[in-house]
């Protein structure tokens, strides 16, 4: 990969397709610069409105000969991009900016080429060069503006290792990374960046996968596992096959997104686009008018009139307006991306603002997705670690989800070895420790074995009650305890309710358990809305009858299961996907496990259309108040093309400075990255309100 994948924004102003948007900022600053260079002896050598006398050319040359000399070296190369880009419009029937710009300084530099050297006239040489060093400053910091606006997907590309170890000829051979072929072997060391996607073959480590998911301690890795392109080996050493490479790697289809995001275009961006070729064609009308009411009808000189005409076409460069929403929405899934939320489209950006209601998917999405021992009772004459010890003595080995979530709570204790294992289908599992037969299982296997509950019956029916799955432990003969099991909630998913809320939003829960589950896990979270019982088929019926109510709908679900409903609501969030995101079903890619995210995507959407809002309004007032002036209306005050080129210059930076200040806005959820270190915030560090 390289930085070329990241800039591959659109090629505008007549640069090639070739060009990436450092080349083109840098051929503008050259342009601008030999326009400059040239400008400063037209200003020594015009009369500058009678203010002083002009120093004589040298070597007897006629002064108009002279100002031609610098005014062609300032005005044909530099001014070349927007000649090819003007004529391309033209071409395809588009009224655009270039069209203008070559209007404007196309008109004052062959009117004063005319007048040098066919008829009597004025000259334009120093109004037209001055206007083109303005525009071509415009375009340079706007293309600075564009160009720093892609930080998430430059800091994307900079993760992969450009160089990759592999097995060849049974040698290892160090390669470039993008000469890595889909099932090679692949070595890695401690330190080394992990090069492609692949899957371990040998060996094993803890690989830190945060810049990717967002998780900050190290996962292990083990033969049949996966590992992800340009995450970090922190200590093992291991051999992996190579799954997917070049652009089919995670890394390269997160970068896709994110160009795929920053190039596509918002509804307001399209209105904008549409109201911008407008705005030519009536600066092009307005004018013609101009000339022909000052000339013709008024009086005034052609000088006069054409100087009006030429501000008019000056001052109406739709910059502002092209730069309004594209600017936000670079820089707004700019900052998404530095936190681990992809914005697939432009437009998801702006539906997000609207969402009435947002439905979760329980498991995976508001809950961890595995169970968890979350209560335990245990009898007078028994400790809690007695209790857990003897459960997981019975469990080891166990593949059954219960019997790892109580494996995992005894982690660190003395766990006894079993003997004469058995298990008893539906009912739970029998062993011996140290000569005594130990059961655990459900109530019917206590009922079987005929073992008396006595005082845990209650607890029994409590923790039942509250949605929990009761393991009963028994031992020679009496039941020691009772061990809760249930999918907890993840810890930010309380937190995640309660800031949709107090923006307004409602909270929907869907989930294939039992109402009784459903409504303790609604309680905790503060959740109104449960959907319970609900087939993986059913899911996206309920996205439709809410939609149905007249409310815009987001759905957040894996990205798998929850397909049909993730496209069949108003924006899709994908959560939890750090090795699949390229998600077709979702508008928005939420890396993290962290529905917390939701919150913070809804929140930048928000804060990205203010921006455009702002942007629009900005565009929109300047030429409000430019056009009657350029105009002569409030004759004698008028526009110089210097002064209104200025002016046309200065809007644009402001909108471009204006959509860059949305990184320095604080954002619940959001960390502001000045220079990226990692793509996303580490867990905790987005709950609930991030500081700068």
């Amino acid at each position: 990969m390289s930085h070329d994948m990241a800039d591959d924004t659109d090629h505008d102003m007549g640069h090639g397709a070739g060009m990436d948007m450092h080349a083109m900022m840098r051929d503008m600053r050259n342009r601008f610069w030999i326009s400059l260079v040239f400008t400063v002896p037209i200003f020594i050598y015009s009369p500058m409105g009678n203010m002083f006398t002009p120093p004589a050319p040298p070597a007897g040359l006629k002064l108009d000969l002279w100002l031609f000399f610098f005014a062609s070296a300032a005005i044909l190369y530099p001014a070349w991009p927007f000649v090819i880009d003007a004529i391309r419009a033209i071409r395809n029937g588009i009224l655009n900016m270039a069209v203008l710009v070559l209007l404007s300084v196309g008109t004052g530099y062959l009117f004063s080429v005319g007048a040098t050297f066919f008829f009597k006239g004025e000259q334009f040489y120093e109004a037209s060069a001055v206007l083109l060093v303005f525009v071509l400053l415009g375009h340079w910091l706007e293309m600075r503006a564009r160009a720093g606006a892609s930080q998430a997907i430059r800091a994307l590309l900079d993760l992969a290792p450009p160089m990759a170890t592999v097995l060849r000829d049974g040698r290892e051979v160090e390669i470039p990374t993008a000469e890595v072929l889909v099932g090679e072997t692949v070595v890695i060391r401690p330190g080394n960046k992990i090069s492609v996607d692949g899957t371990v073959t040998e060996g094993g480590s803890q690989v830190d996968e945060s810049m990717l998911t967002g998780e900050s301690v190290p996962v292990g890795k083990k033969p049949g596992d996966t590992v992800i392109g340009g995450t970090i080996n922190k200590s093992g050493t291991f051999r992996y096959a190579a799954t997917k490479v070049g652009a089919d790697t995670a890394l390269a289809q997160i970068v896709k997104l994110v160009q795929e995001a920053q190039n596509s275009k918002a509804p307001a961006q399209l209105l904008a686009d549409r109201a911008a070729q407008w705005l030519v064609l009536i600066a092009i009308v307005i004018g013609l008018l101009t000339f022909a009411v000052w000339f013709w009808w008024i009086g005034q000189s052609l000088l006069f009139a054409t100087t009006l005409m030429i501000t008019i076409f000056i001052v109406a460069c739709p910059d502002a307006l092209v730069l309004a929403t594209p600017m936000a929405v670079m820089v707004g899934t700019d900052l998404g991306a530095a936190n681990g939320i992809l914005f697939k489209a432009a437009a998801a950006l702006e539906d997000a603002t609207k969402l009435d209601v947002i439905v979760f998917d329980k498991t995976g999405t508001l809950t961890v997705g595995q169970p968890e021992v979350v209560d335990v009772v245990a009898a007078n004459h028994v400790t809690m670690d007695t209790l857990l010890a003897t459960a997981a003595a019975v469990e080891q080995g166990s593949d059954h989800p219960l019997g790892r979530a109580i494996l995992g709570r005894a982690q660190g204790l003395a766990i006894p070895m079993p003997k004469n294992f058995e298990s008893i289908e539906g009912m739970g599992v029998r062993a011996e420790i140290d000569g005594e037969a130990v059961f655990l299982g459900n109530r019917r296997l206590m009922d079987t074995e005929t073992l008396d509950l006595g005082t845990f019956a209650a607890d029994a029916q409590r923790l039942q009650g509250a949605g929990r799955t009761v393991v009963h432990v028994a031992r020679a003969g009496k039941l020691i305890g009772l061990i809760a099991i249930a999918d907890a909630p993840r810890p930010t998913a309380a937190a995640t309710v309660a800031a949709l809320r107090e923006r307004g939003v409602q909270v929907a829960m869907l989930t294939g358990d039992n109402a009784g589950t459903a409504q303790r896990i609604a309680r905790e979270l503060g959740i109104d809305i449960v959907f319970a019982d609900v087939l993986p088929g059913q899911k996206v019926d309920k996205v439709k009858e809410l939609q149905a109510q007249g409310k815009k709908v987001g759905m957040v679900g894996d990205g798998i299961n929850d397909a049909p409903a993730l496209t069949q609501a108003d924006v899709g969030f994908a959560i939890g996907a750090g090795t699949d995101v390229a998600i077709e079903s979702a508008d928005v890619v939420l890396m993290k496990s962290n529905p917390y995210d939701v919150v913070a995507a809804v929140g930048l959407s928000h804060a990205t259309l203010r921006k455009m809002h702002q942007n629009l309004w900005w565009a929109v007032g300047y030429n409000v108040i430019a056009f009657p002036l350029a105009a002569g209306v409030l004759y004698p005050v008028l526009l110089s093309p210097e002064i209104a080129a200025f002016a046309m210059s200065g809007s644009t930076l402001i909108v471009a400075v204006n959509a860059l200040m949305l990184k320095r806005t604080r954002l619940a959820g959001i960390t502001r990255h000045s220079t990226p270190q990692h793509l996303t915030v580490q867990h905790g560090a987005s709950l609930p309100d991030a500081g700068p």
